[in-house]
């Protein structure tokens, strides 16, 4: 009889403390999946860097801009290439008539000094020109400078060759690496800024002068550093969540509390709350803080169907003392007590013990990791 009694109130402290864990939980149909677009990755042990935060702009390489001009004085008689225009180097984009006499009078073809493109022009058909006139600005951008203005009190930490994760804002997410290959002459003053100059590939030409950029230098790099990425942080500064992807329950995330380390440009490292393979939210995570009762499933249907055996309405599992009021709910012959008194003792120990297994490993380890590993 203690036995009994011993069982059925550790289960129903096992069941108490489910109950808390549960309702920090998201359960959703198929559809709440779809609208919300749900995506996961697994919280990894991997290399973290630390970076410095930096902006700046994409500017022309100064050594591939040149000018087109006339050796001789005269006039623009033929003009072949526009503002705009790609051209090749050795490319006759002018001709200028002498003012020499003659018919007609001598001249001469004016041809790229560069390949590029045209960014500039200064003339028009028929237009005087003396050999001092600039006609056409030609900038080569298939390489440009990303420029950043790296704070002061960090710049004595980024050295030549140190690698950047450059985001242009112009051209989405993407993210281009480059490493640092020299700092600018003079410091701003007034911003308290170093600049520092990376090369930066530009084969289709999207990249164009002016366009704002955002650097993550790296400073220094630490290995087999559990992180997520930071779009998966969820909550209040001072108490920052992740949805975790049930490891029993089909489309259920668990709020979990976690504590932070250091964090870059996109991920943050996690000191405690979380395990390596744990699947994290990242899209979807915002919209999962809102998520709740009108998601159609209920945590009762959603245990029930995966364990395939009833619940409570909480999510707790049923107790000895329940099942045998469920039992005496119904009618029982004579014979049918006897035999529940001499052999119902040994199956309740068994089950008790069993459910008490399911109960406190499966779901308090697991769905309680954060507190288990403070």
């Amino acid at each position: 009889m203690k036995l009994k009694l011993s069982l059925a109130a550790l289960l129903m402290g096992a069941n108490s403390l489910l109950a808390q864990n549960t309702a920090d939980m998201v359960i959703l149909d198929e559809n709440g999946i779809h609208n919300l677009r749900i995506q996961t990755v697994e919280a990894d042990e991997r290399e973290f860097e630390t970076t410095v935060f930096a902006i700046g702009r994409i500017e022309d390489i100064p050594s591939n801009r040149s000018v087109l001009s006339s050796r001789i004085a005269g006039r623009v008689v033929e003009l072949k290439a526009f503002e705009g225009d790609y051209v090749n180097k050795g490319q006759t984009l002018a001709r200028v008539e002498s003012r020499q006499l003659g018919d007609p009078p001598p001249s001469i073809e004016l041809k790229a000094p560069q390949q590029g493109k045209i960014i500039d022009s200064h003339v028009r058909l028929g237009q005087p020109v003396e050999p001092d006139t600039e006609l056409l600005d030609i900038a080569d951008r298939s390489q440009m400078w990303a420029i950043a203005k790296i704070p002061e009190q960090e710049a004595a930490l980024v050295t030549i060759g140190s690698s950047a994760h450059i985001r242009i804002p112009a051209l989405g997410d993407q993210l281009i690496e480059a490493k640092l290959q020299r700092f600018g002459v003079d410091a701003d003053r007034e911003a308290g800024t170093v600049e520092g100059i990376f090369t930066l590939d530009n084969p289709h030409g999207k990249l164009s002068p002016g366009m704002r950029a955002e650097f993550s230098i790296v400073l220094s790099t630490r290995q087999n550093v559990l992180m997520v990425p930071k779009v998966s942080l969820q909550g209040s500064p001072a108490e920052r969540v992740v949805f975790v992807k049930d490891f029993d329950l089909p489309n259920a995330f668990i709020r979990t509390p976690v504590r932070l380390g250091e964090q870059n440009d996109q991920f943050v490292e996690i000191l405690s709350g979380l395990f390596p393979g744990d699947e994290i939210v990242t899209r979807g995570s915002y919209s999962l803080s809102f998520a709740g009762g009108g998601s159609g499933v209920s945590l009762k249907e959603a245990l029930d169907a995966a364990h395939g055996h009833a619940h409570n309405e909480d999510g707790s599992e049923i107790t000895d003392d329940q099942k045998s009021d469920d039992d005496h709910g119904h009618d029982h012959g004579e014979g049918d007590e006897s035999h529940s008194g001499s052999s119902s003792l040994p199956w309740m120990i068994y089950s008790g013990l069993s459910t008490l297994v399911c109960v406190v490993f499966a779901q308090l380890l697991w769905r309680k990791r954060s507190n288990n590993n403070s």
